[in-house]
């Protein structure tokens, strides 16, 4: 049974100070690596052939740390920056209670919720979906075909977008979907590459 092990990096510098981060590259927190840490423990046992990571720092530490916890530094890794995070605009570095304050809670809601409404010059989901399925589809899904086993360690809403397309889920149900910080997502496909089944670790 093909393996892929989805992870988003532990928590961020900024998501303990509840900012929008989007593409800036700020590094993990003391209880990020925590969950880094954490997320190597659970993936003992895992092998795999090869990793796929953004090249936002959070996320690459986040994949080195299980990496070298789980004993397997020296397999190929892929940085590209089709898997970092959704673009916030000029809404990056911002606190996000100052901002609901600043633009009001429905605006900011619907910013960071909608499926195609784009922040001031940002990435909606939507557009961060149409960056991330085509490198899914060219670069990462051939190795799930040949039954490889796989990690990707990438962020919120690049890992919310694929998940969408492996789960077929509609736009609104995305938008109800959260994946957390430093916890392993599990999927497993059948012979014909389609997934059959996902769990958390």
């Amino acid at each position: 049974m093909t393996q892929l092990v989805l992870l988003r990096h532990g928590e961020s510098q900024w998501n303990l100070e509840n900012r929008f981060t989007g593409w800036v590259d700020v590094p993990l927190s003391a209880k990020g690596i925590d969950e880094a840490s954490s997320a190597g423990e659970k993936l003992k046992g895992y092998i795999f052939d090869r990793a796929f990571t953004s090249v936002l720092q959070r996320a690459i530490n986040t994949l080195n740390i299980v990496l070298d916890i789980t004993g397997q530094k020296n397999i190929p890794v892929e940085q590209d920056q089709a898997l970092n995070e959704r673009h916030y605009g000029d809404l990056q570095g911002l606190n996000k209670a100052e901002t609901a304050v600043k633009y009001g809670d429905a605006q900011v809601k619907i910013w960071r919720r909608s499926f195609d409404i784009q922040p001031p010059n940002g990435e909606s989901l939507k557009d961060t979906l149409a960056r991330v399925l085509p490198y899914w589809e060219k670069k990462i899904f051939p190795h799930v075909q040949k039954g490889e086993r796989l990690i990707i360690a990438a962020h919120g809403n690049s890992l919310r977008s694929l998940v969408m397309h492996l789960d077929n889920l509609t736009r609104e149900q995305v938008l109800e979907l959260n994946i957390p910080t430093g916890v392993p997502l599990v999927y497993e496909f059948d012979e014909t590459a389609k997934p059959v089944s996902h769990v958390y670790l």
